[in-house]
């Protein structure tokens, strides 16, 4: 698993690329780009997000999904407040838990990186939640 906590965007689509050998010229007609551009993008920690979903549908990768995981594991805890009735954003009630991300939590405990404590206080999983994972996930 790709390191969640310092995400290079640039590095991450050159190595789809290269995992579908995809050609340069295909990837400057879908993008609209010109080489010397994509070759820039490669070296860039971020990206428009317009530009990464060009990229999400040219190599059929959720690259935004690499994003939710980090927020799942490294947002702080959002304040409880009361004036839900104001809120014009959608608001999630659960979290997401990716296969990548339950493999990563349960390989931190079997190779005793952190204890089952540790990952319920930092990541704000709940214990029931880490408890089947490990049941079920425990290699």
């Amino acid at each position: 698993m790709e390191n969640l906590k310092e995400i290079h965007i640039g590095d991450l689509l050159y190595k789809r690329v290269k995992e579908e050998n995809i050609e340069i010229n295909r990837i400057c007609k879908f993008l609209k780009a010109t080489e010397k551009e994509i070759l820039e993008m490669y070296t860039a920690k971020t990206l428009d997000t317009d530009i990464l979903l060009r990229w999400c549908k040219l190599l059929e990768y959720d690259f935004f999904r690499l994003y939710s995981s980090h927020l799942i594991l490294y947002a702080p805890v959002a304040r409880v407040n009361n004036k839900n009735d104001k809120k014009q954003m959608p608001q999630f009630r659960k979290s997401l838990y990716t296969k990548e991300i339950i493999n990563y939590i349960v390989e931190l405990i079997d190779t005793e990186k952190k204890t089952t404590l540790e990952i319920i206080n930092e990541y704000r999983i709940p214990k029931t939640t880490l408890s089947k994972w490990i049941i079920k996930y425990k290699k």
